[in-house]
Parts: C-alpha cells; structure tokens; sequence
C-alpha cells in the first residue's frame, strides 16, 4: 500500500535536456545512471519502500528501470504517475515500446487526469511530491518542470536529493 513516509518520487530532464540526447552509451550517461542507482540503493537502506515514476522520457525511464531491477532483489514498489492518456503516443516507436514495457512492469498506475492540457505535467508532478516524503532529482540550474518540482518539493519539506547530470571531474 503506498504511504507518504515510505515513498520517493523522482524529477528529472527529458533526453533533450541532457547533454547527450538520446545516446545512453554516452560515459556521462552510464555516469549518471550509476549515481540514479545508488542514490536509490541509499534510499531503500533508509526505509523508502515505495517509489513514484512520472513515466517522461529521459531520467524518469531511468529511474523507472532501476527500480524494476532493484525490485529483484529486494521488496518495493513501483507506481508510475501517469499525466493523462496518450502520454507517449507521439514518441518514436522505439521510445514508445520502452515506455510500454516499462509501464507494464509497474505495480500501480496512477492517471492524473484523462485529457492532455498544458497544465497536466505540473499536476502529475505536485501528485508525486505530494504523495512521497524524499524526491530524488537530476538538475542543475535549468528552468522548466524539474526545477517547479524541486521548488514545490521545497514548500512541501520534503527532503531533497540533487543529482547533477554531469560530474565535470568524473564525467569527461
């Protein structure tokens, strides 16, 4: 059952956001991916039992998959918020599969609201912070969602894990 002392949520940037696009092979990537993982791994030997995934492209399906391969070897859930229908209906279709796989792979869906409006993202976003105690986020100064979700997060005292995207000394 989902709990807000037990549950983290997770912001990040979208593939266009992150200096490498779409290419996961980038070093920085697999850097970040193995910092995502760790500070995950840190989370559930604190407690964090229950996590929440806005399903976006980029650090949400990162983290999305970690979770799934943590899930193997120890006992937490997986929610993905979802902001309304369709919401990968227009990726490419390789990005559309991944996104399917992974959203079958969930042990809740949440939608948030049926009908896409502009205002949907920013809802899926407060319903994650609002529903966890520790949001987990990859940001580094940019405007957009990532940052109203730390800042939201913030009046919410939740408490905070910021991840850079890249590691400037570690991530060459």
């Amino acid at each position: 059952m989902r709990a807000r002392p037990i549950s983290c949520c997770f912001s990040g940037y979208r593939t266009g956001k992150l200096p490498w696009g779409e290419d996961e092979n980038d070093p920085r990537c697999t850097a970040l991916k193995r910092r995502l993982r760790d500070a995950i791994e840190a989370a559930c030997d604190e407690g964090y039992t229950h996590f929440i995934c806005g399903m976006a492209s980029g650090v949400d399906l990162y983290c999305c998959e970690i979770v799934q391969e943590l899930r193997r070897e120890r006992p937490i859930t997986l929610e993905a918020a979802i902001p309304c229908e369709g919401q990968a209906d227009t990726w490419p279709t390789r990005q559309r599969a991944r996104y399917e796989a992974l959203l079958h792979g969930c042990d809740y869906e949440t939608l948030v609201q049926r009908e896409y409006t502009p205002g949907c993202m920013q809802r899926r976003n407060r319903y994650m912070v609002d529903h966890a105690s520790l949001l987990i986020a990859v940001f580094d100064g940019q405007e957009g969602g990532t940052r109203r979700t730390i800042e939201y997060a913030l009046q919410q005292g939740l408490h905070i894990i910021d991840i850079p995207p890249v590691l400037e000394e570690t991530d060459i």
